[in-house]
This record gives C-alpha cells, sequence and structure tokens, in this order.
C-alpha cells in the first residue's frame, strides 16, 4: 500500500507541474524538486496572489540562490485565479498522501521490528535502503528453508530469464508476470545499484547493457541481488562486495587481449611482461 501511495503522490506532483506549465511558470526547470522548501513557499506566494517576481526570487534558499536569474525568468507568467484554485486543491490533496504515508512508514517500522535482523543484512546490499529492504521481506519472508535453493526464489519471484525453447532452440527469454510489488522493489534496487560506482553490480550492469540493452541488464542485476538475498538470510554471513574490477580479474587473459587489439589498431606496439623489447 505504501508503494501505491508514493505512485499517487508522484503523480500529484507531476500535475502541479502541469498547471504551473499551463500558467507559463517553468519553476521545474530551475528547482529539481518544486516542492522543497523554496519551491513549496514560491507556489504558496503565487497562490496567496503574489505577482512581484523579484519577491518570490528572493524566497529561494541555499542553492537554488545561485540560479537567481534563471529563476527570476522561470516565474514569469499568468496566473489565472483557476490556476490558484488547481494548484491549493493539489497541494491538498498532496500533503493528505504525504501524511498517510508518514503513518504508514511508523506502523511498518513498528511491525518490523522482529524482522530488523534481516532487514539489515539486506541493507547492506549496493542500492538498496531501509525501504527497499522491508519491501522485499514483506514479500518473500525471512525463513528461506521454504525455497530448496537461490534459483528456486528467483523463479518463484520470476526475476529470471524465461524458459521457452522449441525444436532445439530458445525461442524467448522473456520474464512472466509474477508479484508485482516484489519485481517493482527488485528492480527499482538494481537500477539503483546499475548507477554506483566502484561495485560488482555496477559493473554487472554496464557489462551487458552495452549487448543486451539496460532493461535485461537490470533484470540481470536484480536476479543476482535477489540471489544474494537469499544467501544471507539463509546463514550468518554478511556481505562482501566483489569489486567493479571482478570481471576483469575473472577474465585477465581475454581482457589483455581485447585491449592488446584496441591499442595495436592505434599504433601503439604492445610488449607483453617477460619480453624484451628487442625480442
Amino acid at each position: 500500500m505504501r508503494s501505491q501511495l508514493v505512485g499517487e503522490r508522484t503523480r500529484v506532483v507531476n500535475r502541479i507541474h502541469k498547471v504551473l506549465e499551463d500558467a507559463n511558470i517553468q519553476l521545474g526547470a530551475v528547482a529539481s524538486d518544486i516542492l522543497g522548501l523554496s519551491g513549496r513557499e514560491m507556489i504558496e506566494a503565487l497562490i496567496a496572489g503574489e505577482q512581484n517576481i523579484e519577491t518570490m526570487a528572493q524566497m529561494a534558499r541555499r542553492r537554488m540562490r545561485a540560479k537567481l536569474p534563471q529563476l527570476r525568468l522561470a516565474l514569469e507568467g499568468r496566473v489565472s485565479e483557476h490556476h490558484r484554485f488547481l494548484l491549493q486543491m493539489l497541494l491538498e490533496q498532496y500533503d493528505g498522501i504525504d501524511s498517510q504515508i508518514g503513518r504508514l512508514t511508523e506502523r511498518i517500522e513498528r511491525v518490523c521490528i522482529p524482522l530488523a535482523p534481516a532487514i539489515e543484512k539486506i541493507v547492506e546490499i549496493p542500492g538498496y535502503d531501509q525501504t527497499s529492504a522491508q519491501n522485499v521481506v514483506a514479500e518473500i519472508g525471512t525463513d528461506m528453508s521454504r525455497f530448496p535453493s537461490d534459483d528456486h526464489l528467483c523463479s518463484w519471484a520470476t526475476i529470471c530469464p524465461g524458459n521457452h525453447p522449441s525444436a532445439g532452440k530458445q525461442t524467448s527469454g522473456r520474464t512472466v508476470k509474477g508479484n508485482r510489488w516484489l519485481k517493482a522493489a527488485l528492480c527499482q534496487s538494481a537500477w539503483a545499484a546499475a548507477r554506483m560506482k566502484g561495485s560488482y553490480f555496477g559493473a554487472q550492469f554496464h557489462r551487458l547493457a552495452g549487448r543486451r540493452g539496460k532493461k535485461r541488464a537490470v533484470i540481470a542485476v536484480a536476479h543476482a541481488q535477489l540471489k544474494v538475498i537469499y544467501h544471507l538470510l539463509s546463514s550468518d554471513q554478511s556481505y562482501k562486495d566483489l569489486g567493479d574490477d571482478y570481471f576483469l580479474k575473472l577474465n585477465a587473459r581475454r581482457a589483455a587481449r581485447c585491449h592488446r587489439k584496441v591499442l595495436e589498431s592505434m599504433g601503439y606496439t604492445v610488449i607483453p611482461p617477460g619480453t624484451s623489447e628487442a625480442a
């Protein structure tokens, strides 16, 4: 339910964006979060009928003050009474949803107290935070003995490639539909891990994305992360990252040949270790 509320809150923010753009207010082009401290105060000033651009621009705080010239241009618009009405209604809707998310989060925190050790283990995995770890534990539980292996867990979660052979050929590797809440939590964490530098999962994503596409690469990362979760919850071990150079070390000779060919194609002479230049 929390995921649904978060999605609804995002849709309300998008509606606020559209109302502002309809009034030719380009606040979203300057502020990364239009409902942050500065953006919220400016929108409330617009609702109250404020028309002085300089007065609203001076409401900018912290890093946004460096964007005052762009902010003055972004606040030049024509805000009608109907725009003010819609903005007020959407802000009230946003605050209501935000309050529900806060209450639900407090409830989840209390319920998850017995599950804290498992959640803390999952949070150690790159890409996971408290919320995503809670979402995964809520769907798969903490007792991994119900799954014979990590592959069974991934199959149950439908986060592994499909197996559709025909006449000895693989016709499709598309994943099947399953628990959408679990799959959403896994994929969201996989996307976060893909953007993290220095981690094994980031290296895995970039290794696959170039030849398989980003979506398939994310599914592969989510699949690998779910396997890690299985083993963490099945033992007393803690997570240890293999590092972003794992694949280079795993295929050192292949990587050396590949880099050597690239350098030679650029006109360089590559001398392998242990050989002399004269030889």
